[in-house]
């Protein structure tokens, strides 16, 4: 989807403690981003060794807050779950 003026765009950018936690928080988020979901799309980056970006662009204001519902909820899960299985080893 290119941008034009009725598009919606965000970005989103999740800083890690280290580049090692962002590389496994860019595995655990690529499928869910490639996913389109309705009227919006996701792209991911990494801008930063220890930063994942997340650039989403939807066609209305509605599209854009579910699609950040979301990906945001992807996001806060796959940070969850890398705290919770790695802890301290990944510092």
């Amino acid at each position: 989807m290119s941008p034009d003026p009725g598009t919606w765009t965000a970005t989103v950018r999740v800083h890690a403690p280290s580049e090692r936690v962002a590389q496994m928080l860019e595995l655990a988020l690529r499928p869910e981003a490639d996913r389109e979901v309705p009227r919006a799309r996701g792209q991911l980056s990494r801008p930063h060794p220890n930063e994942v970006a997340l650039a989403v662009t939807a066609r209305d204001g509605g599209a854009m807050r579910a699609a950040l519902n979301t990906y945001l909820g992807w996001v806060s899960l796959s940070v969850a779950t890398l705290r919770s299985a790695t802890s301290d080893r990944l510092k």
